[in-house]
């Protein structure tokens, strides 16, 4: 009974562990544990780590075509002037 019990865990564990390496989860903000760290509103910083969402601020090309941000000469994270995207904007 204890063999079909660890048999079982295992199993469940090797699924779990599939299923979140998957590039879905890359850029949900969760992490393997399902950790959420929220998500990102086009043209807004507001309350976001980029290290969170590698996904979009990993990708400098994403972070701006879909997302208005740009990345300043220091490093940081700026909005765009006039950002206007996403449904919510419009675009």
């Amino acid at each position: 009974m204890r063999r079909i019990a660890l048999a079982l865990v295992a199993a469940v564990a090797a699924l779990a562990g599939h299923s979140s390496t998957s590039t879905a989860s890359e850029f949900d903000g969760c992490s393997f544990f399902r950790h959420c760290h929220g998500w990102v509103v086009p043209c807004s910083l507001d309350g976001v780590n980029p290290a969170y969402h590698p996904g979009i601020f990993g990708n400098p090309r994403v972070a701006y075509q879909e997302y208005g941000f740009i990345r300043a000469r220091d490093g940081s994270w700026q909005v765009e002037r006039n950002c206007v995207r996403g449904p919510y904007h419009g675009g």
